[in-house]
């Protein structure tokens, strides 16, 4: 039996609540959140328990997994396919941090495979919204040692050792495992990752739940994967040029262009051997395939399978994330 051609895919945001989320994803992006919140939108998820399900088209209510098991390489292209099987590769989301995330690192493949089965998370950030003087944390001043750290740890004097850098729209950053990182207040972005679940948090800022019992913390599991060096090669320099796609950034495990739209661009994936995903970042854009359309709105995102050799994207004053293998 003939299976049939594959089109743009959009998918139902899997909302999370956080203790540190906001008002800002429903507020800026028209996600769909009783709560006040909401601090991620999980907008392409292979994530065991949180799958993203189609909402557009023939295939809508169907899983991503459905779409991997079905169409294969069609979907991902020969070489992820060959690369990930049926696993999708790469978490998409959007998050919106009312209040501090915690200080924490993610571990590399290795010990995520061996310590929980898992990718490692190797993920960029892209600032698509920031209060005044809002800010990240990004590794440490200075070099230090383990037992230097570890008795930063255990005298609650950890901050004190960790680098802030003031964010603004636009800004592009490259969260490598190990790096000690968190999100603070006011800050809302775009990350793109690896398909992967696994944090270790490392400070809290002394929060407690509404039972009075503070989060757990991974002090053990983090000796093992933290980066303790003054690494500052975190922030991303880019060229922004108008109407084609400019690179943010080429890792191993996930390629990020940026497309600044003024009227008409015309894309050609015939020999990329990927799928494509579009993120809306700024304004609004239609993305077509033949005789298929999508808007592509800020807070948005488009799943462009494999087998789609060309695309046009059109729009004025907006922004889009391009991002494969």
């Amino acid at each position: 039996m003939k299976k049939h051609n594959l089109y743009l895919l959009k998918f139902d945001p899997i909302l999370k609540e956080k203790v540190w989320g906001g008002k800002k994803l429903k507020q800026l992006f028209n996600k769909n959140s009783p709560s006040d919140k909401t601090g991620e939108s999980w907008e392409i998820s292979d994530v065991e328990g949180s799958g993203s399900i189609v909402s557009n088209g023939e295939f809508k209510g169907k899983s991503l997994k459905w779409l991997l098991e079905e169409y294969n390489s069609r979907l991902v292209g020969k070489n992820v396919f060959n690369r990930f099987g049926t696993k999708f590769p790469l978490l998409i989301k959007f998050i919106d941090a009312s209040e501090n995330l915690s200080v924490q690192l993610h571990p590399n493949d290795e010990i995520a495979q061996k310590r929980h089965n898992s990718f490692g998370k190797t993920e960029m950030w892209y600032i698509m919204q920031a209060d005044k003087d809002a800010e990240l944390i990004l590794g440490f001043k200075d070099v230090i040692t383990k037992q230097e750290y570890t008795s930063l740890v255990e005298h609650n004097k950890l901050l004190t050792a960790l680098n802030s850098e003031r964010v603004k729209v636009g800004d592009a950053f490259m969260i490598n495992t190990g790096l000690v990182h968190a999100i603070g207040a006011g800050v809302v972005l775009a990350e793109i990752q690896q398909t992967s679940d696994i944090t270790y948090r490392i400070y809290d800022w002394d929060r407690t739940s509404n039972s009075g019992e503070k989060r757990e913390l991974h002090t053990d599991l983090a000796l093992e994967a933290i980066d303790l060096s003054a690494n500052k090669d975190f922030r991303i320099k880019y060229d922004l040029k108008p109407d084609q796609s400019s690179e943010i950034i080429t890792t191993k495990y996930f390629k990020t262009n940026i497309i600044q739209l003024e009227s008409l661009v015309k894309k050609d994936y015939s020999s990329l051997d990927s799928f494509v995903i579009l993120m809306g970042v700024e304004g609004k854009a239609f993305v077509k395939s033949g005789d298929n359309s999508e808007e592509l709105k800020q807070g948005e995102s488009i799943l462009i399978p494999a087998e789609i050799d060309e695309i046009t994207i059109e729009g004025g004053n907006s922004k889009i994330l391009e991002v494969s293998l």
